[in-house]
């Protein structure tokens, strides 16, 4: 490998900035980036569809979201995390990506063609599901849950794709069998790639809900059940892709010493050692500082972006009702947070390489302290706005934009606009740096600290920080019965400029242990 490199050590300007990949090495670097690439695309389209089907069920609204995280996504990921730790002790590496993967696939596809064509049969009236809610008023929002079963059990697995599949099976592989020198190259190409996902999902997503929805204006059927029927089989089609590559790299690519030797401790497997517990597994992550830093800043970007995005997501059931609509909006959101992505990639690649760990994974907080701070600032200014109008102006208002219902509409299309602008740049730099950032953190660690610390780490500590997000929203609803989103808009804004400080702080103190480390 060395003779290789050393004959190709000098690139031109432009491919050093955009394509610093190496000839021979890309046998090894494409086929990885596919993967991700449709692990990606799987994801945007699914992410998509569960907020559709959950904010505009019957009965439910973007309230959901928050007990849906904490009480259902946070058990079934820990659930995962013990299924997965036990199939890590009995399983290849490659057995247990596919064992990881399929079960996701096979929903996803029941769910379109069997289980939505005939939820009259597999859930509750949607009259029953409205009798027991004002039976139970306090429980409202579980009620819904469960009368929309299928609907949060798809949420759920969506949710669980982006921990077990993107943060987990894909990213331990890469961890697996690349080195800290090829980290820097090949880990911004990978996110450049995957950008390109986002691209298409959001594509695919607006061209389905839009053909759909023309064909039923000129005729009778389920528009919306035919939309998930398209998007879910493409994400079958793109599953049984990721497969067939992964397995190609097993057999033709693994096989080559110059990309991956079991007996290289920079990227091969360490020594073998006795299999461990779970509890041992947790008692070791759990007492380790250094894996303790990369949760914080899990757990905070996952808090964080929930506060935005919950009273985010309050404005566009308001205003996108429909579900076709719905998935059409955020297929338009996705498609735009990929040409973001794809500019901040190259940035993001080239500050990787220029400038130190730190520089590079502070950006994102210190991007999401503002622009959120921003938003929740509009927010409350909004509601500012209607008491002003109610009270003083409404006679001046109603001359110069019309009835105070337009003006009240134009308000929420704004408070939309906003939010989505503020999630497409926030969501951009996460893609473009803080994943990179984080995932070049695990380099160092051992093999064990890699699957195992990982896996806590990545699987239970992103969904602590959604479900830490949604919990304290969910007490600030028990605590105020009848609250909205704006009511509890002020607390959430405070809790969101902690978390944020508390992130940028713990980016510091990882900096100084992954220099020392990377200095022995």
């Amino acid at each position: 490998m060395k003779s290789d490199a050393s004959n190709q050590r000098q690139f031109s300007c432009l491919r050093r900035i955009f394509f610093p990949i190496y000839n021979y090495e890309l046998k090894k670097v494409i086929p990885m980036a596919f993967i991700f690439f449709f692990i990606l695309t799987i994801y945007s389209l699914v992410r998509n569809v569960k907020d559709s089907l959950v904010v505009t069920a019957p009965n439910s609204g973007a309230e959901v979201l928050s007990f849906l995280k904490l009480f259902c996504v946070t058990p079934s990921a820990i659930i995962f995390l013990i299924a997965y730790a036990r199939a890590s002790n009995s399983l290849s590496r490659e057995k247990l990506f596919y064992a990881t993967l399929t079960p996701f696939i096979l929903f996803f596809g029941l769910f379109a063609f069997v289980i939505y064509p005939h939820l009259d049969f597999f859930q509750p009236a949607a009259e029953r599901v409205a009798s027991w809610q004002a039976a139970l008023p306090r429980y409202k929002w579980m009620v819904a849950i469960v009368g929309n079963w299928t609907f949060s059990l798809f949420y759920i697995l969506a949710e669980l794709w982006g921990s077990a599949i993107i943060a987990l099976s894909f990213w331990q592989f890469a961890n697996q069998i690349t080195k800290i020198s090829e980290a820097k190259r090949h880990y911004a190409f990978f996110g450049l790639m995957a950008q390109t996902a986002l691209l298409l999902s959001g594509s695919l997503g607006s061209s389905v809900s839009k053909a759909q929805a023309s064909m039923g204006a000129n005729c009778s059927g389920d528009i919306w059940g035919n939309s998930l029927r398209w998007l879910m089989g493409l994400v079958v089609l793109f599953g049984v892709f990721i497969i067939i590559i992964y397995r190609w790299m097993q057999v033709y690519v693994l096989t080559d010493k110059r990309f991956y030797d079991a007996d290289d401790p920079a990227t091969g497997a360490k020594k073998s050692k006795a299999k461990v517990s779970l509890m041992e597994s947790l008692r070791t992550i759990f007492t380790s500082p250094y894996l303790g830093l990369i949760a914080i800043l899990v757990v905070s970007y996952g808090m964080s972006i929930n506060f935005v995005e919950a009273v985010w997501k309050s404005q566009l059931k308001l205003q996108y009702a429909n579900p076709n609509e719905y998935n059409l909006f955020m297929s338009q959101f996705t498609f735009m947070t990929g040409i973001v992505s794809m500019v901040m990639m190259f940035v993001g690649g080239n500050i990787l390489r220029i400038f130190r760990w730190f520089i590079a994974a502070v950006i994102t907080p210190a991007i999401l302290l503002i622009l959120g701070g921003l938003f929740f600032a509009f927010v409350l200014f909004k509601s500012h706005i209607d008491f002003f109008i109610q009270h003083f102006g409404a006679d001046f208002f109603t001359r110069h934009f019309g009835p105070s219902a337009k003006f009240e509409a134009l308000l929420l299309s704004m408070a939309v606009l906003f939010g989505a602008i503020v999630n497409v740049i926030v969501k951009s730099t996460k893609y473009a740096l803080f994943d990179l950032t984080k995932e070049m953190a695990y380099i160092p660690l051992d093999e064990e600290m890699k699957v195992k610390g990982k896996a806590v780490v990545d699987v239970l500590g992103g969904r602590l920080g959604k479900s830490g997000g949604a919990g304290f929203q969910t007490m600030l609803f028990i605590l105020m019965p009848g609250a909205t989103y704006f009511n509890i808009a002020p607390i959430v804004a405070f809790a969101f400029l902690v978390v944020c400080a508390i992130w940028i702080f713990s980016v510091k103190r990882l900096s100084h242990r992954i220099e020392s480390m990377a200095s022995r």
